[in-house]
């Protein structure tokens, strides 16, 4: 143990191999637990906080164990804990034996990130039916951007130099400003019409 212990602590904290000593398995990356839904959302968030705590590159298959391999499968265990962590629990029994933390991403995405026909209607469903009701406007901006950003996840355009790119995201912008005036309540019909 004092081997691995001296091997850690003489890694400098920028590695990715490095472990901080508040590092534990029971720890929770994101307060949003995933349970089938809102996939999109999920992986953009555990994304992010794996990124701070620079373990990115063991979901993405870019840290290899060839550099130490015993740090290397200690970090990977520690990243599949705390992506199991943030898993229901019937999701997280079907991927316990994982091998890998790029294995566990991998089959997360393959089993809930493809873009199917259901999911497209579902939002496309959502975004027709959405409007302000009772929310404030900063609540059902907040709901339709939801929306609007899950949708972009799965059907984005890569960016390009031709000028497309522009043209499109400009189209998309006036697309979602109609969608979000058509929700408003009648009492921003005045408002509605000096934007129109």
């Amino acid at each position: 143990m004092s081997v691995s212990n001296s091997n850690s602590s003489s890694i400098d904290s920028s590695n990715p191999l490095y472990l901080h000593p508040s590092d534990h398995p029971g720890m929770i990356l994101v307060s949003k637990q995933f349970d089938g839904s809102g996939f999109g959302s999920w992986k953009r968030a555990m994304s992010i906080a794996l990124s701070v705590k620079n373990k990115f590159g063991f979901v993405d298959g870019t840290i290899t164990n060839s550099i130490n391999p015993s740090l290397w499968s200690r970090c990977n265990e520690m990243v599949i804990s705390w992506i199991i962590n943030t898993l229901s629990r019937d999701i997280s029994e079907s991927v316990l034996y994982v091998q890998s933390a790029a294995q566990l991403w991998k089959e997360l995405n393959d089993r809930y990130g493809q873009a199917n026909g259901a999911k497209y209607y579902q939002l496309q469903k959502s975004l027709c039916e959405i409007s302000q009701g009772n929310s404030s406007i900063a609540a059902y901006f907040t709901k339709i951007k939801s929306i609007w950003d899950e949708f972009g996840s799965l059907s984005a355009v890569p960016a390009c130099s031709c000028g497309y790119y522009a043209q499109f995201s400009k189209k998309e912008d006036e697309q979602r400003l109609i969608q979000f005036l058509m929700g408003l309540n009648s009492a921003y019909e005045n408002v509605r019409g000096s934007i129109l």
